[in-house]
């Protein structure tokens, strides 16, 4: 039997619906069935690591359509557009991402075009505008086209990696606002994770958000995942992940109020509108991954925020008041000296958590009695008191675990049905604090385990998914979901079984076993949600009224990312992907745009 997953959490856009004009022929639940590769892409750039031990360049990138072109990125900076209609090759420019850095997170998941200019970031924290037509840089714009995204940092970062950026930049008007990630759980003064908003023609710096005090001990607090514009009421949304370092916060006091929130400002000058706290004092990496969610409340415009603990806030988008009562509820305390956690955390009376929240003996599961036996008893031996149990030196359940709940996928608006749908991982984790007299002796003795050093703090981390002998998880199928929740209500509309794992992991009695999965949902016009996302190599088609699957399609690998639904000059729809796999057993790494149309009748 095959192994699931390593032992670390895959890190981390949200949703991206892109229709043009109608053609002469829709996809619909009547037609999808003719829905078949038009072309592919390959990026020809290699899936090695830049270094050894490194983590594998992640193709994550949804494109982006204009002009009948598409505009795609790759993690090691190639920057290409093709041919909508056939996918040939316009122009591909490459700006040179740095290949031996220790990225946490080696991805790029796209590019932002605005008129007749593209701009892109860099792992390697850069930001870059090119002229659309050829992909040259542009003139005037910082260096040579080029921001250097470390200058200027209230705190830079350490070592080429720590800090660069992931998700598209944010075009409001004539800003680019761009956001960071940076890496998580290497010491306690990581790098700053400030959000700014630059000239779009000069690259010249015009705001700067702070999330954290300038006096703080502690770094990060970024925003990694995507910002979203909202151009009618002047707001731009930033969705923050945790201070540094993530497991410990004895010397971050306080809730930390802008990390773990989603944070409105006014865009035009940086200046905080409202923020939403959704978790107090983060001790989790339960970052706001998922990008918030703009739809039409009934009572005027809403946000959707969704949190890696599986709770979805819906608030007033220009107050940020809750739509549903939110209640702070008292929460389990640490055991861990110096620590001090919030007594209580929100939870939102609707719509309920998307995920279980708690495990019991009863959830324990193994495809194999043996294997369930190994997993009770590692779970008997594990603190566990539910969604906020603290870490501990001996070792506490995290549930829904570190890579969601809900994630940088996102969220996806059905209009019709009025429906909030997200895709949703049920996979625990188990933390483990180390005293750091015991770190090297640590990592030593566990080869296989995510163990990092929380520099400055009296405590390492050990993170690692609840699994059994045999690579599968410890707690029952579905592993990944689809779940839909009615926007004017709160009440959970359908879910449904994301992915299939039972042939390539050998689980033959165990059918349709959900996988965990990472990348976001598009919706169409016409009812259907696409999604791809699961370790399995397939894109799904889903009816978003009922949530049954009406059609799949192969892929060459997972697609870790999330498609683009579009319409070319000629009329045709068409869904794009990227096939970049999981680096999993199940998932091979790959390079691969796979564009789907309909064939003739």
């Amino acid at each position: 039997m095959k192994p699931i997953l390593g032992s670390a959490g895959a890190a981390s856009l949200g949703l991206l619906v892109l229709g043009a004009q109608a053609g002469p022929e829709r996809i619909t639940a009547d037609t999808v069935r003719r829905l078949a590769v038009a072309w592919t892409y390959d990026t020809r750039e290699s899936t090695e690591p830049g270094r050894p031990g490194a983590d594998r360049p992640a193709f994550e990138a949804t494109p982006v359509f204009a002009s009948n072109r598409l505009y795609l990125s790759t993690p090691k900076g190639m920057v290409i557009a093709l041919d909508a209609e056939s996918g040939a090759e316009v122009w591909r420019i490459d700006l040179k991402v740095r290949p031996d850095a220790n990225y946490s997170d080696f991805a790029n998941r796209g590019v932002s075009v605005a008129g007749e200019r593209i701009y892109a970031a860099t792992v390697d924290a850069r930001l870059v505008c090119l002229n659309r037509r050829d992909g040259s840089f542009c003139k005037g714009f910082g260096a040579q086209g080029q921001v250097d995204l470390v200058a200027g940092l209230r705190r830079k970062p350490e070592w080429p990696g720590e800090y660069g950026v992931t998700s598209p930049p944010a075009v409001y008007r004539n800003l680019v606002i761009v956001g960071s990630s940076v890496a998580d759980n290497s010491r306690v003064r990581m790098a700053s994770g400030e959000v700014r908003a630059f000239d779009a023609a000069s690259g010249t710096l015009r705001w700067t958000f702070h999330p954290l005090p300038e006096k703080s001990e502690a770094g990060g607090a970024n925003t990694w995942s995507r910002v979203v514009v909202d151009e009618a009421n002047g707001l731009v949304f930033l969705p923050t992940g945790s201070a540094s370092p993530d497991y410990f916060g004895g010397l971050r006091p306080g809730d930390n109020s802008y990390a773990n929130a989603i944070v409105a400002l006014h865009a035009a000058t940086g200046e905080v509108a409202w923020s939403f706290q959704t978790v107090h004092h983060d001790l989790w990496d339960y970052d706001v991954a998922s990008p918030p969610l703009l739809y039409p409340g009934k009572g005027g415009p809403a946000v959707a925020v969704g949190s890696k603990t599986g709770h979805v806030f819906l608030l007033d988008r220009l107050k940020g008041r809750p739509i549903f009562p939110v209640n702070e509820r008292s929460v389990p305390a640490s055991d861990v000296p110096g620590e001090r956690l919030a007594a209580t955390q929100p939870f939102p009376e609707r719509p309920p958590s998307l995920v279980p929240q708690r495990i019991g003996e009863q959830d324990i599961w193994g495809a194999t009695p043996a294997d369930r036996e190994a997993c009770l008893a590692t779970f008997r031996g594990l603190r566990n008191e539910g969604v906020f149990t603290p870490p501990s030196l001996g070792g506490s359940v995290h549930v829904p675990g570190n890579i969601g709940g809900l994630h940088w996928g996102g969220m996806a608006w059905d209009a019709v049905n009025r429906l909030i749908i997200a895709p949703v991982n049920r996979l625990p984790a188990v933390i483990r604090l180390i005293p750091r007299a015991d770190y090297d002796r640590a990592r030593k003795a566990n080869p296989g385990v995510e163990i990092t050093e929380q520099e400055g703090a009296p405590f390492s981390m050990s993170r690692q998914f609840l699994l059994s002998p045999s690579g599968m998880p410890c707690v029952a199928p579905p592993w990944g979901e689809l779940v839909a929740i009615h926007a004017d209500t709160g009440a959970i509309a359908w879910r449904t079984t994301l992915g299939d794992l039972s042939v390539v992991a050998g689980l033959a009695a165990t059918p349709y076993t959900g996988s965990p999965n990472l990348g976001g949902p598009a919706i169409t016009s016409t009812g259907l949600l696409f999604i791809g996302a699961t370790m399995d190599a397939r894109l799904r088609a889903f009816d978003t009224r009922s949530g049954r699957q009406v059609w799949e399609g192969q892929l060459p690998t997972g697609a870790r990312a999330t498609p683009l639904v579009f319409t070319t000059a000629s009329g045709r729809e068409m869904v794009a992907i990227a096939a970049g796999g999981h680096d999993t057993p199940f998932s091979r790494p790959g390079t691969t745009l796979v564009v789907f149309g309909l064939t003739k009748p």
